[in-house]
């Protein structure tokens, strides 16, 4: 595929375009598709080399899926969804990259995407009603309408450690990964974090190298995955299936084709309920965190029983019961962080050479030229991975300087916590919709369907404005204090609320990342879905067209 779409303007003089998209991941592409419909002229700045978006930035070894392959795929064409063979249930980096370029040069979208191309700020021009984009190389474009679809996670942290630039060997962040192959070889490996990313990468590394130290702050919940590939006959029954799939896709909280159990998880025996979760544990994906019993996210007692069936399965399959303990987390309960998926992740601690540094116990204290110095001592190693997560949500919206009306930017609209409208605009940013934004049900959900939803209704209130010879249209400031309410009200019962963590906007390694915030609709994709389109419905209720 090639490297570059769109060769760079070399004229000096503004371009001007109906819409400008930023990011070229599955909602920047998606986006594109919708606004070529409507007959705009659109440019999608992308600042990666590719298209792809998570699934560009994230090769490192063992990227995968955990949402079943054929329930990720784009729904909007039949003739994609006939034509696309998933090789296995939950699909490798590599070949979900290869799908959407695909689907890229299927439509013919890559003439409109321009790659390299870092968007650094965009300003509101209440005059012309236009928005200013400028990349970072000083580029200058215009457009009526702007659509970020920068992702949830694609603002990457590394640790805020002493000599991180000082280390002599390899290193990288995940998302960051080289496109190079790396030699592991014999080579004494370093890998800093155990969230999702973390245990695919420990996983898949630990049989190749010459010796793994695993370095782990925070122990997470982890569950198998039991991936496998796809049969003949099994893709012939997920083609024929697909209506009836995403039908049931639509039906489901977060879109995935598993559903919550509508039992208690004391409304059934002990015997009962230690057999559902067994199956549970045998079942592939997230069936487990997203079929469980109704209350397991809710109720502290039921959380608790259902997060030491899982203890007991981690101690089940890690040889050194100190080991083991570690492994477990002690200050939060299943589900109430990100779960990863893993095959043979705890397997990997009884492998003579792999070592657990818990860093609670043993802190790190700097990167040194030759490796890592901890409380006990300097442990050298050749290769340094850092899997140390993102500034979530709020974090890509941060890298670019945002102006609205007046001047004020979107970072310091949303200082004391996101302010929006359905999560898709916020007050004082006029024709600025923010696909896949804080406050919208996509952060929590199988996102592609979501982002279809998000990209549907952004598209059909652009159509609508066509059609109204409306040029601006924003959100009232009553509406959007409404919503984040609302959303606020919605997360109360939750106990991921009382978790820090990214899903709560915690992160130690960026600057005033130490409150809890609300950063998702936790009513469920049906019921967002529904108010999205009542708000349509209704005239775009809520905002001020003109």
């Amino acid at each position: 595929m090639p490297d570059t779409m769109v060769a760079p303007s070399t004229s000096a003089e503004t371009t001007t375009f109906d819409a400008i998209v930023i990011g070229a991941g599955i909602g920047g592409i998606y986006q594109l598709y919708r606004l070529r419909e409507l007959g705009l002229s659109v440019r999608v700045f992308e600042t990666g080399g590719g298209v792809g978006g998570t699934w560009y930035w994230n090769r490192y070894p063992g990227a995968r899926f955990d949402s079943e392959s054929y329930t990720y795929g784009y729904a909007f064409s039949k003739d994609l969804l006939k034509e696309w063979n998933w090789s296995e249930h939950f699909a490798p980096q590599p070949e979900t990259e290869q799908y959407l370029n695909h689907v890229v040069d299927r439509f013919d979208l890559r003439r409109d995407i321009q790659c390299h191309s870092r968007v650094a700020s965009a300003a509101w021009d209440e005059a012309a009603r236009m928005w200013d984009v400028v990349l970072d190389d000083g580029r200058a474009y215009r457009c009526r309408f702007l659509i970020t679809a920068v992702g949830p996670l694609s603002a990457d942290t590394l640790p805020r450690f002493e000599g991180i630039g000082d280390f002599r060997g390899q290193s990288f962040h995940t998302y960051r990964w080289p496109h190079e192959a790396i030699d592991f070889a014999g080579k004494r490996v370093a890998v800093i974090g155990t969230g999702a990313t973390g245990v695919q990468v420990i996983q898949t590394i630990a049989p190749l190298v010459g010796s793994l130290t695993v370095f782990q702050r925070t122990a997470n919940w982890c569950t198998p995955l039991h991936n496998k590939r796809i049969t003949e006959e099994e893709q012939a029954k997920i083609k024929a299936g697909y209506p009836a799939m995403f039908e049931l896709l639509r039906q489901t909280p977060g879109c995935y084709i598993h559903n919550t159990d509508p039992r208690g998880t004391f409304e059934v025996s002990p015997e009962e309920r230690e057999a559902f979760w067994e199956r549970l544990y045998a079942e592939p994906g997230f069936s487990i965190w997203m079929a469980n019993f109704r209350d397991v996210l809710t109720d502290l007692k039921a959380n608790a029983l259902f997060s030491e069936f899982v203890a007991r399965k981690i101690r089940e399959r890690v040889k050194d019961p100190t080991v083991a303990e570690r492994l477990i987390p002690k200050g939060h309960g299943f589900g109430t962080r990100r779960v990863p998926q893993e095959t043979g992740y705890y397997e990997v601690y009884n492998l003579p050479h792999v070592r657990l540094v818990d860093t609670r116990e043993t802190p790190i204290v700097r990167v040194t030229e030759t490796g890592i110095e901890c409380s006990d001592g300097v442990r050298e190693f050749d290769i340094i991975i850092y899997a140390t997560g993102f500034d979530a949500v709020l974090g890509s919206f941060d890298r670019i300087d945002v102006r609205g009306v007046g001047g004020l930017t979107l970072k310091e609209h949303w200082a004391d916590g996101p302010k929006t409208y359905l999560g898709l605009m916020s007050a004082g940013f006029p024709n600025l919709l923010t696909i896949v934004g804080p406050h919208n049900a996509s952060t929590r959900c199988n996102i592609p369907r979501c982002i279809e939803q998000n990209v549907d209704w952004a598209s059909d209130l652009i159509r609508y404005a066509e059609e109204h010879g409306i040029r601006r249209f924003e959100s009232t400031q009553e509406a959007e204090a409404d919503w984040s309410r609302h959303v606020e009200e919605l997360a109360a019962g939750m106990l991921y609320t009382q978790v820090d963590s990214w899903l709560t906007g915690i992160n130690t390694n960026v600057e005033g990342r130490n409150v809890r915030r609300v950063l998702q609709y936790q009513g469920g994709a049906p019921q967002y879905r529904e108010r999205c389109d009542a708000v349509a419905a209704a005239g775009y209720e809520g905002m001020v067209l003109g």
